[in-house]
């Protein structure tokens, strides 16, 4: 998951020197009075968006998969600790019930 976000962040930062440069030689036009880094990051945004899409499809679904894996295992787990739970509550209420039942035939 590091991986993809340094990949991710890589490509935007090649898009924003991109732009930097084509704003600077003029292929581009500059923002407006003081806007001008802010141009150059959002237009950097809108070409690191689609690029990363195709670029980093593969190191995505491998992300997503280990994401996935790990959301199983916790559920896996959960569900352990749930059932150890019941285990444990279903004992106690059987131990509960038997000592009840012998004290009453006891009195009676």
């Amino acid at each position: 998951m590091l991986r993809y976000t340094l990949m991710r962040l890589g490509i935007f930062v090649g898009s924003f020197v991109f732009v930097w440069g084509l704003v600077y030689v003029g292929v581009l036009p500059r923002g407006l009075g003081g806007s001008n880094f802010l141009w150059v990051l959002l237009l950097a945004m809108v070409i690191s968006a689609p690029v990363s899409f195709i670029v980093l499809r593969g190191q995505r679904d491998r992300a997503s998969a280990q994401i996935i894996d790990r959301v199983d295992r916790a559920k896996a787990s959960m569900e352990a600790n749930r059932t150890q739970e019941d285990v444990a509550d279903d004992a106690a209420r059987a131990s509960a019930a038997q000592g009840s039942a012998g004290r009453t035939a006891q009195t009676g």
